[in-house]
């Protein structure tokens, strides 16, 4: 059989191209780090085998879009993800927020919530109130919602962990503000397979909380018909270094989980299908990403029919999605702005309808009402002055997007059937599969920007040096937990004590025994004024609490700087510290507090570890108290606590303590992650010798621990 001949107008362009170039023109490929080969050229032949062409939008595969009009006919949901400190401030930025042209709301809850504990835990003293709101009862939930009518304003509530207690209570105070069940809209995103992938803030191990999922895709779906059950979450996968590839798949299959176990609750596909969601990040792949969203209507389409369903909105996927959060820099904060419309508007392009923008100064702390109105007004231009709205799929018949969406549908398949051939999804998480490779994937990400192959602009390259420090948020943690602790105890002092153990004992019992519906008896708790603690202890007793052995990644990060001198320099002088020492430089990588984003402690870790330093990876959710015993007991020279969550006011200096009380005075702490500027003194005031904001290059911050190890040594 003979090859095509090659078409003359690419033997010209070629010919063209080599000339401009002054080389081959191959050599301006770009793999992506999906292992995606993009062309400076992209013809008609590039879809060749693409099935999804002649699709229109509104039919299956949906490729085009889920709705035949969309943005034409209506425009996606302005959903702005916000709460902080109490329900109080919550509740009064929501209403300025809906005032000023947001059109849902979407809570963010702190992490002592997330975690299923009450604000008086010992465990959460650091956490309340820091990275969301802070939510222990009905009457908080009633406060949050004070004003906003639940009978027309739709609701989307970022919970995995405590999402029992969380929904129960979100029920009750829709029914005491007279608005019953059956007319509450929203989302509870509900989806715990990630969690045990990237997020972390589980509570109970992945079987009971596979049951939990059924069990709310089952009440909701006879009890609530305006509300979307689950929203299956690529977005956390992607923040905490996934590639899109990765992201796709991981969601899709985890999507697939959860079907099948809904069917095993006997309920029809038709019945609960139509109410699922997805929620997926977008970065600044800018073309990638718009083409990602194509590919994953079409691939859920492909896998709903595996079910059967009667309806066809039962093959449609529906997505939210929010700006990357890890794109965010604190370098030159202003560039945020442009990141976050960039990537904006490559969500609506790839068909969206719902849609968060992050605020510029989110890679510091949480979002001022003054960063907040930029993002909010970043979609309001994007809707009302850019005619991105008038036509449905603009980007339709692109050569590039259509060759995009075929390439990432084609791998992310691959990798949906080499989960599918261990057993799904549930047997992935557990073997550590998924976990794996994005931990490599992150970690190779991490390299390449401290390599400068992956520019950053403002951090490694175009950077300019300034003090300019822009306003924050500050949360005064001590003074929400005081305030939550009273109304706790004020709650517990006014309800009926009989009527609420009852109903906890009920909730107990439905959880063990596996018969009746376990929301169904939480509501009834919550309505009697159980705590949300109180509520999660219950299903504790019955199932037990998930916990996860550490692992890190290895020979990802140093194989990438193979032959550089910096990093050849760097690994040569722990090689002789390690000699002068007698062993190799031991550094604890600790996470304190109920955070569980791990990503960037993980690529320290495994970053260290090639270089040369013995890493020991204390576990999450540990207190200054415990994580000070682990670094007594491992005989470490340095503990490097990360912190994400605005919990290091709080946890460094007892950390610091903890370690003198021990008689450890000798052990260095540093600190890093998301740490404002305006913090640095005083960690540094409170016995932390340094601090490594977020953007900061990891042989730098090894080049500066070992500085650190090597002083404390002359001066012993």
């Amino acid at each position: 059989m003979n090859d095509p001949k090659p078409d003359p107008n690419i033997q010209k362009w070629r010919t063209l191209a080599e000339k401009e170039v002054k080389r081959d023109p191959d050599t301006l490929v770009w793999n992506t780090p999906e292992g995606i080969p993009v062309k400076p050229l992209y013809t008609a032949d590039d879809l060749e085998g693409a099935t999804h062409l002649d699709s229109l939008p509104g039919f299956a595969p949906f490729v085009r879009g889920p709705r035949a009009t969309m943005y034409a006919g209506r425009p996606w949901t302005i959903r702005q993800y916000a709460g902080f400190s109490t329900a109080e401030e919550s509740n009064a930025f929501y209403r300025k927020a809906l005032a000023a042209g947001q059109q849902g709301v979407s809570v963010a809850f702190d992490l002592a919530t997330h975690r299923g504990y009450d604000s008086d835990h010992p465990r959460v003293v650091g956490d309340v109130g820091k990275a969301g709101v802070a939510i222990d009862s009905v009457e908080d939930m009633k406060i949050l919602f004070e004003g906003i009518p639940l009978d027309q304003i739709s609701v989307s509530m970022t919970m995995n962990g405590a999402v029992i207690p969380v929904l129960a209570n979100f029920i009750v105070a829709g029914e005491e503000q007279g608005v019953p069940r059956a007319r509450l809209s929203g989302t509870i995103q509900n989806d715990i397979l990630k969690e045990f992938m990237v997020r972390n803030t589980y509570i109970y191990p992945p079987e009971p909380s596979m049951r939990i999922i059924a069990d709310i895709i089952e009440y909701t779906s006879k009890e609530m018909p305006k509300f979307n059950s689950i929203s299956i979450s690529g977005y956390h996968m992607q923040e905490a270094g996934a590639t899109l590839v990765q992201e796709l798949a991981f969601t899709l299959a985890d999507g697939r989980e959860y079907v099948r176990a809904a069917l095993k609750k006997g309920l029809d596909v038709d019945e609960f299908a139509g109410r699922l969601s997805f929620f997926f990040a977008i970065g600044m792949n800018f073309f990638m990403e718009a083409a990602k969203l194509r590919a994953a209507r079409l691939l859920w389409t492909r896998i709903m029919q595996e079910f059967e369903p009667k309806k066809p909105s039962s093959l449609m996927l529906r997505t939210h999605c929010q700006t990357s959060g890890v794109s965010l820099q604190e370098q030159d904060p202003y560039n945020n702005i442009v990141r976050t419309a960039f990537e904006a508007m490559s969500a609506a392009l790839g068909g969206t309808q719902s849609l968060h923008t992050n605020s510029f100064d989110e890679a510091i702390a949480l979002p001022t009402e003054f960063s907040a109105r930029i993002a909010r007004n970043t979609q309001l231009i994007l809707q009302h002055e850019t005619g991105v709205t008038r036509v449905v799929d603009p980007l339709a018949g692109s050569y590039y997007v259509e060759s995009l969406t075929k390439e990432l549908a084609d791998a992310a398949w691959k990798l949906i059937e080499e989960v599918e051939a261990m057993g799904g999804m549930t047997r992935a998480v557990n073997d550590g599969l998924p976990k794996r490779l994005i931990e490599e994937a992150a970690t190779r990400k991490q390299a390449a920007i401290d390599r400068g192959d992956e520019v950053i602009v403002g951090v490694n390259k175009y950077r300019l040096e300034t003090e300019d420090e822009i306003d924050i948020l500050d949360i005064d943690n001590k003074a929400v937990r005081e305030a939550q602790i009273a109304r706790i105890e004020r709650t517990r002092r006014q309800r009926d004590p009989k009527k609420a153990g009852e109903t906890l004992d009920r909730l107990r019992e439905v959880a063990r025994s596996g018969q009746g519906n376990i929301l169904e008896a939480a509501v009834e708790a919550a309505r009697a004024r159980a705590t949300l603690g109180e509520i999660s202890d219950a299903m504790r007793d019955a199932f037990g609490d998930h916990s996860a052995v550490p692992k890190v990644v290895s020979k990802v990060y140093g194989p990438a700087y193979e032959g550089e001198p910096e990093y050849e320099n760097l690994v040569d002088r722990l090689d002789q510290f390690a000699r002068v020492l007698g062993s190799a430089p031991r550094i604890m990588v600790a996470k304190l507090g109920q955070d569980g984003h791990d990503r960037g402690a993980k690529v320290i870790a495994s970053a260290f570890g090639d270089l040369g330093f013995e890493v020991i990876a204390g576990p999450l959710f540990q207190t200054p108290e415990e994580a000070a015993d682990l670094a007594v007991k491992s005989k470490v020279q340095v503990v490097g606590m990360s912190s994400l969550a605005a919990g290091h006011k709080t946890l460094a200096p007892q950390l610091v303590e903890a370690l003198k009380a021990r008689g450890a005075d000798e052990v260095i702490v540093v600190v890093g992650g998301v740490v404002p500027r305006q913090d640095y003194q005083f960690l540094l005031d409170h016995g932390v010798a340094a601090v490594f904001g977020p953007g900061t290059n990891v042989l730098d911050a090894a080049r500066a621990v070992l500085d650190l190890m090597e002083g404390k040594r002359r001066n012993i």
